[in-house]
């Protein structure tokens, strides 16, 4: 009967080594799943905002060019202004398709890694 004991006290020893451990295996793949998350956030923020201030830039010049062009500056700048519109229309038009469901796809996807 003692000898039974001991085994079972050894099997609830283990039992609860096992149980400690998973706890620390999940605490553990949270925090890299957390750190990989935000360094990819902050890495694509810069990212993007490069983009966005090369855009702007960008932007102004090709408006001033084909106000030159036009002879009147502020015709270039409404060009570049419709432009945009009709980027915006379509994209608020296709968004589900071409915005959220690949947005969705890739954060499941990248949660279950």
């Amino acid at each position: 009967m003692e000898k039974q004991l001991k085994h079972f006290d050894s099997l609830i020893e283990r039992a609860d080594d096992y149980a400690k451990t998973s706890v620390q295996l999940i605490k553990l793949k949270t925090i890299d799943k957390v750190a990989d998350g935000t360094s990819s956030f902050v890495a694509w923020s810069a990212v993007i905002i490069a983009a966005i201030l090369f855009f702007i830039i960008f932007n102004f010049g090709v408006a001033l060019w084909l106000g030159a062009i036009l002879e009147k500056i502020y015709l270039g700048f409404f060009i570049v202004a419709g432009f945009y519109a009709i980027v915006g229309l379509i994209l608020y038009l296709f968004r589900n398709k071409w915005i959220k469901k690949p947005m969705n796809d890739s954060m499941v996807n990248e949660m279950l890694k």
